[in-house]
């Protein structure tokens, strides 16, 4: 019996000395696990909006750090991160929208808090110079919803060359009839460069400035004598006219026999008559230079000098003084009174030139 139990208890330690050494084995792959997952594990302390959240991860990366805390990457950004050891210490800043308005048009872009209304300029790609208007001021904070107005001014400079119109020169000389002129000179155009600053506001031309003008060829000057002779002047009194009336003073005409002073000219259509046997309709006797008309058109009293259009006939000075037949069917005709009947035949029916002279 006693051989028996010793026999047995040998095949359980042979049956159960595998095992053990499995187990010792096991036990050991579990401990070198956790020796070797401590010496992998990563640390994020994290600081933002005042507070601080430690996360542990197998990975470096801030990222997964971030979203294993829960924080959205799209509303923060990384502002410092600080390793030592396995520790890392990742402090943030919270990021929003901030518009900015160039004119008339906007545009979204993101900003941290801190961040100043220049760098965000700055980052969104503007080069700020010293002409440029911005507000709010560059050095101000900006907020979640801060609207940013920039207006980009540039002075640029240039220069063209233009021509320099010449000018003229005119000598009066009474060597000459008056309004005769006679070019002496011919001159000549110049050139001059001219300088400028144009303004530019937000990409567009508003102003040019002229800074300064230099001659490179000067211009010359065309000389023009102008005559102020004038020419000889007659008087009524030299010229043979029909009428035998004389006015208060002489009537001075020009070159062309025509009145030099008077208040209003008019061509109508004139009919030469004669004796009737009447007194004209002022009282006066007919006689040549009174003459019949429209009182309405023409008032009686009224002085005037008569020549044909044709040229033919100078009837010379005359006054309204008598009432024509005609006045419903050629209102605005006039009759001349000649003092033969073979002289108002001759005359006829024509075209006057009436100068008013009262």
């Amino acid at each position: 019996m006693f051989n028996s139990v010793k026999y047995s208890v040998k095949n359980i330690v042979s049956f159960m000395k595998p095992r053990i050494v499995l187990c010792v084995l096991l036990a050991g792959a579990f401990v070198f696990s956790a020796i070797l997952f401590a010496g992998q594990k990563n640390t994020f302390v994290i600081k933002y909006n005042g507070k601080n959240t430690t996360v542990y991860t197998l990975s470096a990366d801030i990222g997964t750090a971030l979203a294993r805390a829960n924080i959205d990457e799209d509303c923060y950004k990384v502002d410092t991160a600080v390793r030592t050891g396995n520790t890392t210490e990742v402090s943030l800043l919270k990021t929003f929208a901030v518009v900015i308005t160039v004119g008339d048009k906007s545009q979204s872009v993101n900003a941290c808090e801190n961040d100043t209304v220049e760098k965000v300029l700055t980052c969104a790609g503007y080069k700020i110079d010293k002409y440029d208007m911005v507000e709010p001021a560059l050095k101000s904070k900006v907020e979640e919803n801060t609207y940013i107005d920039y207006v980009n001014i540039d002075y640029v400079k240039g220069s063209y060359e233009q021509t320099i119109p010449h000018s003229v020169e005119k000598v009066y000389t009474n060597k000459m009839d008056e309004g005769v002129k006679k070019t002496t000179k011919t001159g000549k155009d110049g050139l001059e460069k001219v300088n400028y600053t144009q303004k530019i506001v937000n990409g567009e031309l508003v102003e040019t400035k002229i800074d300064s003008k230099v001659t490179l060829l000067a211009a010359e000057s065309t000389v023009e004598k102008v005559g102020t002779r004038k020419p000889a002047v007659t008087t009524s009194s030299a010229v043979s006219t029909i009428s035998v009336l004389n006015p208060s003073s002489p009537i001075e005409l020009d070159e062309n026999g025509n009145p030099v002073n008077y208040k209003k000219h008019v061509t109508v259509q004139a009919t030469g008559y004669t004796y009737t046997g009447h007194r004209c309709s002022t009282g006066v006797s007919p006689c040549p230079g009174y003459i019949a008309v429209n009182p309405r058109i023409i008032p009686y009293g009224t002085k005037m000098y008569i020549k044909s259009s044709d040229g033919r006939w100078n009837y010379g000075y005359a006054v309204a003084a008598d009432t024509g037949g005609f006045i419903y069917s050629r209102p605005t005709n006039v009759d001349l009174f000649f003092s033969s009947v073979s002289q108002a035949t001759s005359f006829g029916r024509r075209n006057v030139e009436i100068y008013i002279l009262n």
